[in-house]
């Protein structure tokens, strides 16, 4: 990772050490609280026209609370990569070259269409038993 995640995570770890909630924070529990955050930040753009999201910033009210909210989900993402060991830029990257294989520019330029599962991707996440009531 960068030196600024990398010093950015240490700054979270202590935060959350020097407050003992070392016991609250497992990867579920962060998982959770950073879906809350993502949600929270969808809310500010929720009733917004595209041209609206698009200037959403220029706006000081509505773009501080998305500024925060952004805030908020970074702070999670940072906490949870640190409590599971994961690096975060590495496998960010890893995910964009499984991208760039999925959607080759040649044949993605200005198209919106879903590419297909990766290989050993399962389509259908999920336990089998919830997969066959869904389907």
């Amino acid at each position: 990772m960068s030196d600024r995640l990398v010093e950015f995570q240490r700054e979270v770890r202590v935060f959350a050490e020097e407050r003992e909630w070392q016991q609250f924070q497992t990867p579920k529990n962060l998982a959770m609280a950073l879906a809350g955050e993502v949600g929270e930040l969808l809310a500010e753009f929720q009733w917004l026209t595209p041209d609206e999201s698009a200037r959403v910033m220029s706006d000081p009210d509505a773009g501080g609370r998305v500024a925060a909210e952004i805030g908020d989900v970074m702070i999670y993402l940072m906490r949870l990569v640190d409590v599971l060991g994961v690096d975060l830029v590495e496998v960010a990257r890893d995910k964009l070259a499984d991208s760039a294989k999925r959607y080759p520019v040649e044949s993605s330029r200005g198209s919106a269409r879903k590419a297909p599962p990766s290989q050993g991707e399962d389509p259908q996440p999920g336990p089998p038993s919830v997969r066959s009531e869904v389907v």
